[in-house]
C-alpha cells in the first residue's frame, strides 16, 4: 500500500521539490525492503529479529544478518562492481523480472523468506558456507529490486 501510495503521488505530479524528494526516498527505501527476504518474514518473530544465530561465534539476529552481513560478505565488491556483475539480464529476462505487480513481487520474496527460515533454525551457525549458499539469491534480489525500481521510475517520469 505504501509503495502504491508513493507511486501515485509521484505520478500525479505537482509536488514541490522537497515533497517529491521525500516521496522518492520512501519509494526507493521500500523497494529495497520489498526485496530483502526477512522484511517479508514472520510477524511472530518480527521478520527474524527474534531468531538468534551465531555469526562467526558472535550473537546476532537473523534479520540483521540479512540486512547487512549476507549482502556485504557475499562479495567484497564496490557499488559499481555490484552493478557491473549483476546487471546482465537480457531484454527478455528484464521483461520477465519487471512483469507483475508489487503484490506478486512481495509473494516472490516471501517464498524466499520461507526457504531462509527452513535453512536457518534458531542458534544456526552462520559461516562462509552460508554466504556462498545464499549469494546467488542476494544477487538476484538486488537485480530484481533495481530493475523493478527503474521500471517504476520510468513509468512515472517517462511513460512512453
Amino acid at each position: 500500500t505504501a509503495l502504491n501510495d508513493q507511486i501515485a503521488l509521484l505520478a500525479a505530479g505537482g509536488l514541490n521539490s522537497s515533497d517529491e524528494l521525500l516521496a522518492l526516498k520512501i519509494l526507493i527505501h521500500l523497494m529495497g525492503d520489498l526485496h530483502q527476504p526477512m522484511h517479508l518474514g514472520h510477524l511472530s518473530d518480527l521478520g527474524g529479529n527474534l531468531i538468534n544465530v551465531k555469526l562467526f561465534n558472535r550473537d546476532a539476529k537473523l534479520h540483521s544478518v540479512w540486512d547487512n552481513d549476507v549482502v556485504e560478505n557475499t562479495h567484497k565488491w564496490s557499488y559499481s562492481e555490484w552493478q557491473f556483475q549483476i546487471d546482465r539480464a537480457t531484454e527478455a529476462e528484464q521483461q520477465q523480472i519487471t512483469a507483475g505487480t508489487i503484490i506478486d513481487w512481495a509473494k516472490e520474496t516471501y517464498l524466499i523468506a520461507a526457504e531462509i527460515y527452513k535453512a536457518t533454525p534458531m542458534n544456526y551457525k552462520v559461516s562462509y558456507d552460508y554466504y556462498s549458499t545464499w549469494g546467488p539469491v542476494v544477487e538476484l534480489q538486488l537485480l530484481r529490486g533495481g530493475l523493478r525500481l527503474a521500471s517504476i521510475l520510468n513509468s512515472i517520469y517517462d511513460p512512453q
